[in-house]
């Protein structure tokens, strides 16, 4: 790797989650592998000194319901950064594509369109044996990471923006324009 002769300036997150509040939205199917990944991001936002009392959990079905919920909880404004947790493995059909897709889609989305980070951690598996070994048994715990990442992040648009609310954008679906006539039209009108 080449070495700089000058220093370059970084931002960057801390792991310190004192003072954060955080919403975990985590997803009950395959509830075998998706509680264990809740287990372990609640365990990582407390070693990183978040309280109890400042962690916010809900459950929802499905992976599909992940992005309505975070988009919830993230549009509340009350919250430094939301971790989505869940799981999905590959079946015989197209249905697991469509899910995936949608999932990240509407993750990222919220996360753009409220200006809240939201840490993915939702498996996207093969096999059953994939998925225990992301939550825990060789691959490390992917919940934990999310938690980890979600901390790193809400001081990361701390440092950046500090405590003032971001102003989100929008998309054309979220929210219709209303129709402006330009200064030629204007004068038509009158």
């Amino acid at each position: 790797m080449p070495s700089f002769p000058i220093q370059i300036k970084t931002i960057e997150g801390n792991l310190s989650a004192v003072g954060k509040r955080f919403g975990i939205v985590v997803s009950r199917f395959n509830e075998f592998i998706t509680e264990r990944l809740f287990r372990s991001a609640f365990d990582g936002l407390l070693r990183c000194g978040a309280k109890r009392e400042d962690i916010q959990v809900v459950r929802v079905p499905g992976a599909f319901e992940i992005p309505s919920a975070a988009r919830t909880l993230a549009e509340t404004k009350k919250y430094d950064a939301i971790i989505c947790l869940g799981c999905l493995l590959r079946g015989d059909t197209a249905h697991y594509d469509v899910i995936v897709n949608e999932v990240a889609r509407g993750i990222g989305q919220s996360a753009q369109e409220t200006g809240v980070p939201h840490a993915f951690g939702v498996l996207t598996c093969e096999t059953l044996e994939q998925a225990i070994d992301r939550a825990g048994l060789k691959m490390g715990n992917k919940g934990f990471e999310a938690a980890l990442a979600a901390v790193e992040m809400a001081n990361l648009k701390q440092a950046v923006v500090g405590k003032k609310p971001v102003s989100s954008q929008l998309s054309a679906v979220s929210k219709k324009r209303k129709p402006t006539l330009s200064p030629r039209s204007k004068k038509r009108t009158r």
